[in-house]
């Protein structure tokens, strides 16, 4: 069971970056792998901060896995072979049917009709 925790702190400009930590006592360099469909992620950065006691992971998204649908990162513990996180870029088609653009639709639609009922209630009186 891997000792590592891993805490996401933002995605910008094409890099995700995330905190580090292990429960561990130590100074052990932690081997972190990403991998896409199965595939390593190149130029994965693990950097100490030994003040702070912890590593920010840095994962470049290569332009070349950014696609229509649901690109899914997975984040692991090479030693431990466990997964300490994921993360996923949705783009394209995919989103249509996804529930905020729904909620976007209905809201659009409500306008419409709240601006038409407005009109009819002018118009008869």
């Amino acid at each position: 069971m891997s000792d590592l925790t891993l805490t996401k702190t933002r995605l910008f400009e094409g890099v995700w970056e995330g905190i580090l930590t292990s429960d561990a006592e130590g100074n052990m360099q932690p081997e972190i792998e990403v991998t896409h469909l199965q595939q390593p992620v190149p130029d994965v950065q693990v950097i100490e901060n030994r003040e702070a006691r912890h590593w920010v992971v840095r994962v470049p998204i290569p332009a070349a896995l950014i696609s229509d649908g649901v690109q899914t990162f997975l984040i692991n513990d090479a030693r431990a072979g466990e997964t300490l996180g994921s993360f996923a870029l949705l783009s394209g088609d995919a989103l249509s049917y996804d529930i905020r653009a729904e909620v976007t639709l209905l809201r659009d639609e409500l306008d419409m009709l709240k601006r038409a009922f407005r009109r009819h209630c002018l118009e008869t009186t």
